[in-house]
């Protein structure tokens, strides 16, 4: 459930049963996240809130409601961008080099630019979409690498290798972008 205060903006609450009382922490977008228990109605949640006003103030860093906003509308337009170029891309470049997955995911996960699982799911994160084409690609055949070697070792390098020559350069750049949106 999502409630919106005039001071903290929208505040994401979940209901826990094992909960007693109420736990304030912040998401990765910056919105205040309120656990309460089970059977806190709205007017118990209100309060719980208004008790704690000061102590999130001062310990939690909260961001302003114009910046959650401004974050909702980019992360919108870069999914848009993403879920119309990057699917298309990993396809290319699986059948270009004879790859198999089974399904591509698209996320907007603060700390990875993509995973392989081991049931073939690729996922790749939409912060792709503010990097240099040539390091999209990078992460891709990285990826798609992972679908034989599920690991970092030294065959997996030699595979993103013989695929993207400059992958040693490509990596190094990566690290200079962060893929939180």
């Amino acid at each position: 459930m999502i409630i919106e205060d005039p001071e903290f903006g929208e505040i994401v609450v979940r209901k826990n049963p094992l909960v007693q009382g109420a736990r304030f922490s912040v998401s990765t977008s910056g919105r205040l996240q309120m656990t309460v228990p089970k059977y806190a109605g709205n007017f118990l949640i209100k309060r719980f809130l208004n008790a704690s006003r000061k102590d999130i103030r001062e310990k939690l860093p909260v961001k302003d409601p114009a910046s959650q906003r401004a974050r909702d509308a980019k992360k919108k337009i870069l999914m848009k961008k993403a879920k119309e170029y990057l699917p298309y891309r990993l396809e290319y470049y699986a059948k270009l080099y004879g790859y198999s997955y089974d399904k591509v995911r698209l996320s907007h996960a603060n700390t990875r630019w993509g995973s392989c699982s081991s049931n073939r799911t690729i996922s790749l994160n939409i912060g792709l979409m503010q990097v240099p084409e040539q390091l999209r690609d990078y992460v891709i055949l990285h990826e798609l690498a992972h679908l034989n070697h599920m690991d970092h070792s030294e065959s997996f390098w030699l595979e993103v290798g013989r695929h993207d020559k400059r992958y040693k350069e490509h990596r190094k750049k990566l690290k200079q972008f962060t893929p939180g949106v």
